[in-house]
């Protein structure tokens, strides 16, 4: 394996009165895709400016296979950095921006040339070796700073939200790409990003910030699946979120209790499963996503099942081709989003429409506690 990895133990930045990071600690394995991903402002972009050694810190350490890298150059660090904006020559060719590094470092001419083909070829450029900048796509602008940024080989690619220029059909194309080439490089990339899809779509292990904070580390599986806190559940695709009272928890299975809750924005108990004992009284955040929630126009059979259900009133329907998204007023007044996947063909259009009654159900293991809320 490639690459080197990174250890980032308590570091914090302050600029003026601004705490940009507070106490972060991230430890990145050896030739992972690991996305730091965020809100603006959340503090990714100074993490990342750190890591490159464009920021100090005020305090804490950031290690390269366990060597302190604070107080070395940004330029003797085993790291290159691909910018939002592309930051090419626009006076060189493809070619000599992708070998300016080696010119610097006085490579010999053969070199260079067999270098600069090989990263050409990765990043499916070699047809435009002799265009300028100015005659380039913003998306094939984007891949000569990538081949230029590797081709010094080092151990840790940093990206500063690099895909955020660009349109959005164009960005997931080019978001393939760039997995393809690490899974063909082979090094470290660290990825910043305030996009969650493009988090979840490319990263190994993906850190969630807000306000400085590091919330959660996981994969994207573990970040989508069970959020830890209720920024995280919100942040990361659509849920629907509620405060919520511990009414009852009785042992379920081995690993698992069946908790019953009182929401009032609901109006009544649900049932939800967790791995943690929790006590009678104790408030806590629920979460369901809405594409776990099955709408229909008959009411669900519970007989001997742990089925959440309520009747509402479809507010507003919206087809998006491969899915309709629902928002559905329960007869308390509560609006809840239901995302109903279209597996068939559609003959005669959806068949839930605007105004319609429904219920909308859910089981037990779909709903999740996302965090105890301290009293």
């Amino acid at each position: 394996m490639k690459g080197c990895d990174v250890s980032i133990e308590g570091v914090s930045k302050s600029f003026g009165t601004f705490r940009a990071l507070d106490d972060a600690n991230i430890k990145i394995n050896k030739g992972e895709f690991f996305s730091l991903l965020g809100p603006s402002g959340c503090g990714k972009t100074t993490l990342l400016r750190i890591i490159a050694g464009f920021e100090s810190p005020d305090t804490g350490i950031v290690s390269f296979d366990g060597r302190n890298i604070i107080g070395i150059e940004a330029n003797k660090r085993e790291s290159n950095t691909v910018f939002q904006n592309y930051a090419l020559f626009p006076h060189l060719s493809v070619f000599e921006n992708i070998a300016f590094p080696l010119r610097i470092r006085k490579v010999p001419e053969t070199e260079i040339r067999t270098k600069v083909m090989e990263y050409l070829r990765l990043v499916q450029l070699d047809a435009h070796v002799h265009k300028k900048p100015n005659q380039l796509s913003g998306g094939q602008k984007q891949r000569v700073a990538i081949a230029r940024a590797l081709i010094n080989e080092p151990s840790v690619l940093l990206l500063d939200e690099p895909l955020s220029a660009l349109d959005a059909k164009l960005r997931q194309n080019l978001l393939v790409e760039l997995d393809t080439i690490h899974d063909q490089i082979g090094i470290t990339f660290i990825y910043v990003t305030h996009d969650q899809s493009e988090a979840l779509s490319v990263s190994d292990r993906i850190a969630v910030m807000n306000q400085g904070k590091v919330l959660q580390i996981g994969t994207p599986f573990e970040i989508y699946e069970s959020p830890a806190t209720e920024f995280v559940a919100k942040f990361i695709g659509e849920t629907n979120l509620f405060d919520s009272r511990v009414v009852e928890c009785v042992k379920h299975q081995e690993d698992e209790y069946m908790v019953t809750l009182d929401i009032p924005e609901l109006g009544e108990h649900i049932k939800v499963t967790d791995y943690d004992e929790t006590q009678h009284g104790q408030q806590v955040s629920f979460t369901v996503r809405p594409e776990k929630i099955r709408i229909t126009l008959e009411e669900p059979k519970t007989s001997g099942k742990e089925i959440n259900v309520f009747k509402g009133i479809v507010e507003e329907p919206i087809y998006s081709g491969f899915q309709s998204k629902f928002y559905v007023k329960l007869d308390n007044g509560t609006m809840m989003k239901v995302f109903k996947q279209h597996q068939n063909y559609l003959e005669d259009g959806p068949e839930i429409t605007w105004k319609d009654t429904v219920y909308v159900s859910w089981s037990a293991n779909d709903g999740y506690i996302v965090e105890v809320i301290n009293q």
